[in-house]
C-alpha cells in the first residue's frame, strides 16, 4: 500500500490548487482516503475523509465550502481541490488511508501515508 501526494506549490491568497494522491499496490476505490495537513508548529489536522466507493465525504469546518475531495478510479487517484486559499492554509498536506472502507475521525487509525506536499499561500 503506497500513496504519493503531489501538486503543492506557492499560490496567492484567494487562489486555487489541486492536490493529487496516487495509490499503488491497492485499489483506491475500495478504501477511505483522508487529507491531512500540518502547519509549522501545529498539530496535524484531518481536513477531509472520503469513504470507499464514492461514499460519504466529511470535511473539517476550517475547509468546508472551500475544499472538495474527488476520485478518479481509472487513475487510482484522489484529488483535493482547494479554492479561496488563505495564508492560514499554508502547511504540508498529506493523503492517508486507514486501509478500511470507512473513514475514521482519529488520525491514529490512518496507517498508510503519502510523503506530503507543501502548500504556501502568500502574496
Amino acid at each position: 500500500v503506497q500513496l504519493q501526494a503531489s501538486g503543492g506549490g506557492l499560490v496567492q491568497p484567494g487562489g486555487s490548487l489541486r492536490l493529487s494522491c496516487v495509490a499503488s499496490g491497492f485499489i483506491l476505490d475500495y478504501y477511505a482516503i483522508g487529507w491531512v495537513r500540518q502547519a509549522p508548529g501545529k498539530e496535524r489536522e484531518l481536513l477531509a475523509c472520503a469513504s470507499g466507493s464514492d461514499g460519504y465525504i466529511d470535511y473539517a469546518e476550517s475547509v468546508k465550502g472551500r475544499f472538495t475531495v474527488s476520485r478518479d478510479n481509472a487513475k487510482n487517484t484522489v484529488y483535493l481541490q482547494m479554492n479561496s486559499l488563505k495564508p492560514d492554509d499554508t502547511a504540508v498536506y498529506y493523503c492517508a488511508t486507514p486501509v478500511d472502507y470507512y473513514c475514521s475521525s482519529s488520525l491514529e487509525d490512518f496507517t498508510s501515508w503519502g510523503q506530503g506536499t507543501k502548500v504556501t499561500v502568500s502574496s
